[in-house]
């Protein structure tokens, strides 16, 4: 018998799996049912993350949906190489941005998304080309079955969904998918589509290409012309995704396969983690000041560096020299010459009120509400582990695809952030054929001994959270479920105040304003810093799985 109330899952304490053969962790109960149902019916990882990735788009609209961006790294077992997808929304380069809505105070809105050209539907299609196993039709019908009965709305859905209704429904069309019959759901109706369900079944039917090139795809052009974007079918497919090789660096006596160029986290990872080496770091106490303090700059001075970082097939970045290791050790003696010589304490006192951070946090102990009203939502990672040894990270998020607040056919879209003219920034791409987005997404694998050892990744905040959560395990031992739980930062801000999650000592706090470091506090587990999936394997070769109590993650796995 149906029990909607299982489905229901929040944030906050969530259980691990050890001991399977297969295993899976999504942000989503719904999810993580379908991934494991695919495995159990022969499927392989990537049978199994195209399945869920279907379903998820279905059940969780406020994250995700079916035009959005994939991107993949994956473990075939068979020939023990990796490989990387980048299938992010693309640009025709011969217009404009297209901006169709307003600027809203927050959320979606806050920076008014462009039209791209859908990424989500090639991407799955790529990787079921490659790596398939199961029909494709198979993998769709989960997510038709979902969108025609509707999934049970949970609070946390309930309020994602109300912080981004300027957004979302500025267009009519947005009104009648997100408040049907004139109202939101409410926390414990079930929220489906049946327009969508419609999309999907000839999703099944006829392949991907159905909206790649074929009657959905059709229709999507057919609305960018009618709201003045003039795009052409020929768009839809000019600028295919892309196979990379993943990036791959030793840090201790671990290796990390992390996410190459036009991607920056590889390359955020591999800086950060080796300023800290330089810095010290495992000879620091966790959670101590000196840990912060050298976190927080070295965060602030990746995300800096990244803005030197681009797609290869538009200019010659040098990668190599940010990951030089005489570099890292460079920018390591300029963070030490920023510890002060004197108590700054009372320095930190006297000008704390003169300190009111422009992004709206807090000061110290009273997590801002208004913080949370103005990031957006989106993005689900999907860690799963086969039993054959395929390991796979993926993340499907409604960053970078299609025409922002329009719903075609039952698929509703919120377009890019990207910017077209930055340097350091979470999305930029330039308006080059066959160009891609320079992003923040952010998936590793950990390997010991030439294996894999932990698959990780997460959407909220990616690119400073993935270095502190590895950095948890790796640096200083910690198990997954402290790793994940353990208190995040920001990069440290140019006013000097580190924003942290609000579980931090006294003592941290009064030893890092004696450095002159002031902070502010977001709740204690802020969902906008990350919702970590993960599976490991352990020293008998067993498999388990993790999930973050930030957000409603499900961990699971199969005897």
């Amino acid at each position: 018998m149906f029990d909607p109330s299982y489905y229901m899952r929040n944030p906050g304490p969530k259980e691990s799996v050890r001991g399977k053969r297969a295993v899976c962790s999504s942000d989503n109960a719904i999810v993580t049912e379908t991934v494991l149902a695919t495995l159990a019916a022969g499927g392989n990882a990537a049978d199994a993350a195209i399945a869920g990735a279907m379903v998820q788009a279905a059940v969780e609209p406020f994250m995700t949906n079916h035009t959005g961006t994939v991107s993949l790294l994956y473990r075939a077992a068979a020939t023990g190489r990796y490989h990387q997808l980048h299938s992010a929304g693309t640009f025709p380069p011969h217009l404009p941005p297209f901006r169709p809505t307003r600027k809203t105070d927050s959320g979606l809105g806050r920076m008014p998304p462009s039209a791209c050209i859908p990424g989500f539907m090639p991407g799955l299609q790529a990787i079921h080309q490659r790596f398939g196993t199961l029909p494709w039709a198979d993998l769709c019908q989960d997510a038709i079955r979902w969108a025609e009965t509707g999934h049970p709305v949970s609070s946390f859905e309930y309020g994602a969904l109300l912080g981004e209704l300027d957004f979302t429904t500025y267009f009519p069309e947005g009104r009648r998918f997100y408040m049907p019959g004139g109202h939101m759901p409410t926390v414990g109706t079930l929220f489906g589509n049946a327009a969508m369900a419609d999309t999907l079944r000839h999703v099944a039917d006829e392949g991907p290409g159905y909206m790649i090139e074929g009657g959905w795809a059709a229709a999507f052009v057919a609305t960018a012309n009618r709201m003045g974007w003039p795009i052409s079918m020929a768009d839809m497919s000019a600028n295919p995704p892309r196979w990379i090789e993943p990036l791959r660096f030793a840090h201790g006596r671990f290796e990390i396969v992390g996410l190459s160029a036009p991607e920056q986290q590889g390359v955020f990872l591999s800086m950060t983690l080796g300023i800290l080496d330089h810095l010290g770091l495992r000879s620091m106490e966790h959670g101590s000041a000196e840990h912060l303090f050298a976190m927080g700059h070295a965060l602030r001075l990746g995300l800096y560096f990244c803005g030197f970082l681009g797609d290869p097939a538009v200019g010659p970045y040098d990668t190599d020299q940010l990951r030089d290791g005489d570099f890292h050790r460079a920018l390591a003696r300029l963070i030490r010459g920023m510890r002060p010589a004197h108590d700054l304490a009372n320095h930190v006192r006297l000008t704390e009120s003169a300190s009111f951070r422009s992004d709206g946090h807090g000061l110290p102990g009273i997590p801002s509400c208004e913080i949370q009203s103005r990031q957006p939502s989106g993005s689900c990672e999907l860690s799963i582990v086969d039993a054959d040894g395929n390991w796979l990270q993926m993340m499907n998020t409604l960053q970078s695809g299609g025409i922002p607040g329009m719903v075609v056919d039952g698929i509703p879209m919120i377009g890019s952030h990207a910017t077209f003219a930055g340097v350091s920034g979470h999305f930029d791409i330039k308006l080059v054929e066959g160009a891609r987005l320079r992003s923040i997404v952010g998936h590793s694998f950990i390997l010991k001994e030439g294996a894999p050892l932990y698959g990780l990744g997460t959407p909220g905040n990616v690119y400073c959270t993935v270095p502190q959560v590895v950095s948890n395990l790796l640096d200083f031992g910690l198990s997954v479920e402290a790793a994940i739980e353990a208190p995040r930062i920001l990069p440290l801000g140019e006013d000097n105040r580190l924003i942290i999650e609000d579980r931090v000592s006294a003592a941290t706090v009064q030893g890092l304003a004696r450095m002159g470091v002031g902070m502010s506090a977001m709740p204690a587990y802020d969902w906008h810093m990350g919702s970590f999936q993960m599976c490991f394997r352990d020293d008998a070769g067993f498999l388990g799985a993790a999930a973050d109590p930030r957000r409603c993650g499900v961990a699971d796995g199969l005897n």
